[in-house]
């Protein structure tokens, strides 16, 4: 892949025109960055914002999930490297320019960029404080953030981690266009949390890798992480407490998961004990689990058949600090 082909820089709107002021031009001063906006039956200035700033806008008639708004875009678009960006995430004038070119090291299917946390959406809002550092599902299956609220020039080096955070990061089209499951790129039954931790872990069966390229920058002011969860409503909780479980029962494999059972095992008790004490809202996400099995399973049967022989997730794999 040749670090001067096109990329597209998907940005998703949900009414969110006063976050792309901000994000929306960072992203078109990227060098060789095609930028769409996807208008997701918004009722705000988003339309006239992105094409008054020359972005290109892919207008969707009814709302959507995260999950169904990026595949409609994926499938919209062409440039063979996808950015996928959050409204609410500001690029760094050099991100492209570091970022891009790690897709030309052989096998590397994705890049994730440094994320830093901001209040805001200026310069002013930027804390010195890391948001993500990439993501990292550890032997439990938990997936997390690595480095969020360390000090911002934590994880300096660049290395392998085990995927980047929907939030912003960077992928080879070929390598989303493998991972699609019936069409579905995204996992539209996931609709949105943990649907970027689902592409990362098929990504990895099919035998691609992820690089950390810390000199790839951006702010981000984040929705959802370990620091604002209680604060969020509980069909979030739910959302993201189920999709773990529907995770698991796609993408892991017995030969993945017998060295691990006892780890799992613990944590689920853990995991059930606090649902039962502190949120019993909870159980109604394992119901919904259970619900979306049957659907869980046929995708299953067509990722396990798919995965690339002898390829093991690297659980717990991390940039170092």
């Amino acid at each position: 892949m040749s670090d001067q082909a096109a990329t597209t820089v998907l940005i998703l709107s949900v009414d969110e025109a006063p976050l792309l002021e901000q994000s929306l031009p960072a992203a078109l001063a990227q060098p060789g960055a095609e930028v769409v906006v996807i208008d997701n039956a918004c009722t705000d200035g988003t339309h006239s914002l992105a094409l008054s700033l020359g972005a290109r806008v892919l207008e969707l008639r009814e709302r959507r999930s995260y999950a169904a708004a990026i595949n409609a875009a994926i499938v919209g678009t062409e440039g063979d490297a996808v950015l996928l960006l959050n409204a609410d995430c500001v690029l760094d004038e050099g991100f492209l320019g570091w970022a891009r070119p790690r897709l030309a090291v052989r096998g590397v299917g994705s890049v994730a960029p440094r994320l830093i946390r901001a209040t805001g959406m200026t310069a002013a809002d930027r804390l010195d404080v890391l948001d993500a550092a990439g993501m990292v599902v550890d032997r439990r299956r938990k997936n997390a953030l690595v480095g969020h609220g360390e000090p911002a020039t934590s994880y300096a080096s660049g290395a392998e981690v085990f995927g980047g955070d929907g939030a912003c990061v960077l992928y080879r089209r070929e390598v989303l266009e493998a991972c699609a499951v019936g069409g579905e790129v995204f996992d539209e039954d996931l609709e949105l949390w943990a649907s970027d931790v689902d592409v990362a872990w098929r990504a990895r069966l099919l035998g691609w890798r992820c690089l950390y390229e810390p000199r790839a920058l951006a702010w981000h002011m984040r929705f959802y992480s370990p620091t604002t969860r209680s604060a969020l409503p509980e069909a979030h909780r739910r959302l993201q407490f189920r999709n773990r479980l529907l995770m698991i029962a796609k993408n892991d494999s017995w030969a993945d998961v017998r060295g691990d059972l006892h780890r799992i095992a613990f944590y689920e008790l853990l995991a059930i004990g606090h649902v039962l004490l502190r949120e019993r809202h909870l159980l109604r996400a394992y119901a919904d689990a259970a619900r979306r099995l049957p659907a869980t399973l046929r995708r299953r049967r067509v990722v396990q058949a798919q995965r690339a022989r002898s390829t093991r997730p690297p659980f717990g794999l991390r940039a170092p600090r």
